[in-house]
């Protein structure tokens, strides 16, 4: 039974990939490739710069807060209108829990296998190792307990609106930085597909959702809250007879998550390359111990398609252990896929960004060269969405 929904699922995203893929009426633009065109440099860059306003975001603070109706009012401007918001309650463990440590140091999260040079991952919590008062007075107030708020906006689908695609990040940050790149990165590129795909010119068959999740730091909670709140209302059109679907059915999730620094894995003395690197691509990952690992797989090489189609500067590649990511709450419900900077458990978890959870995660540290890979990402992601939803552009709008 099992081989035959994945056949399905396999033949019916061939054929509308194979129809996005088809060639173009001779004279005639690519529509795609003219959306792609529409991200630019600079306002990825400002995108960033704006939430930096706000510094780590860390959840149960003003600042997160702040930086929430920040981004909703950007998603609003960008005529995204039909925006919404998930509130739920985070209580933080009274006693956090102790994750076992093995004793293979090549063993990494989600299944990964690390090789090579390999250096600590942690998480800063000294603020006196933020150097910028500015920045180190922002991130002062400490995380309370209590009610949490995350915003996102959908693009309804002309002929499906009871099917949908969720495009995620998440928007807080630690480490006594500016969450730059964890997981400004990721936001800005969501909120820029938002601007795109927005556009009144651009229509769609199938929904888009736009989500930014909160409490990613504390272990995903914001996702999960959004899961459990909304996976038993898909699909299910309310009011009867409105031709209105709160919650369409996810055909698959995308989250995004440090998108900006590929320099490489670190050298024996620790020390890391000041530039990008020239061998740098996003890393599309699945889980494949999960239920929908084959149609995930399908998804990703989609993906990777789309990479090959539409991003100008880096290439994509495809790994098997997706981990530590918003989209693991889904990825038994529908496929899911994660993009990053570097493979989560294999290069992350061995060193190769040292910003992570960092006072050296401001916006000030990253070049163009590393900014031009979180918009790379971003036109991979935007090339294969819009194959996957049947995007269109509508002359004179």
């Amino acid at each position: 039974m099992l081989k035959k929904l994945v056949c399905s699922f396999v033949v019916c995203l061939s054929a509308s990939f194979a129809c996005a893929q088809s060639t173009p009426t001779a004279g005639v633009p690519d529509p795609i490739a003219t959306m792609v065109g529409r991200l630019d440099l600079d306002r990825y860059k400002a995108t960033i710069k704006g939430l930096t306003q706000f510094g780590d975001r860390r959840q149960g603070t003003e600042r997160n807060r702040k930086a929430v109706d920040w981004i909703e009012a950007q998603l609003k401007s960008y005529g995204c209108t039909n925006t919404e918001r998930i509130r739920y309650e985070y209580q933080p463990p009274a006693t956090p829990p102790v994750r076992p440590r093995s004793t293979d140091r090549s063993a990494g999260p989600g299944g990964s296998r690390r090789r090579g040079n390999i250096f600590p991952d942690t998480v800063n919590s000294d603020p006196m190792k933020q150097p910028d008062e500015k920045i180190r007075a922002l991130d002062t107030e400490p995380s309370k307990p209590g009610e949490r708020e995350e915003v996102y906006c959908t693009k309804i689908g002309t002929k499906h609106p009871d099917q949908m695609y969720i495009l995620g990040a998440h928007m807080d940050g630690i480490g006594w930085g500016e969450a730059a790149n964890d997981d400004g990165s990721g936001t800005a590129l969501v909120m820029e597909l938002a601007r795109i795909f927005s556009s009144p010119d651009v229509t769609t068959d199938i929904s888009i959702r736009f989500a930014l999740w909160n409490n990613e730091e504390t272990g995903l909670n914001g996702a999960s809250a959004y899961v459990t709140q909304r996976k038993d209302l898909q699909g299910i059109e309310s009011p009867a007879g409105s031709g209105k679907y709160p919650e369409p059915k996810w055909l698959g999730m995308i989250q995004h998550d440090m998108m900006m620094f590929d320099h490489g894995m670190p050298h024996k003395d620790g020390t890391m390359s000041k530039e990008q690197r020239p061998e740098a691509d996003v890393n599309i990952e699945y889980q494949v111990t999960s239920k929908y690992a084959d149609q995930a797989m399908f998804l990703a090489r989609t993906f990777q398609l789309a990479d090959d189609k539409y991003a100008a500067n880096y290439p994509a590649n495809v790994g098997p252990h997706m981990t530590n990511t918003d989209s693991t709450p889904f990825m038994d419900l529908t496929p899911s896929l994660s993009l990053r900077e570097v493979e989560r458990g294999a290069q992350m978890g061995s060193g190769w960004d040292p910003q992570h959870h960092q006072p050296t995660d401001v916006y000030s540290f990253y070049t163009d060269d590393d900014f031009r890979l979180g918009l790379n990402a971003a036109q991979t992601t935007l090339g294969a969405i819009a194959q996957l939803t049947g995007a269109a552009l509508t002359p004179g709008k």
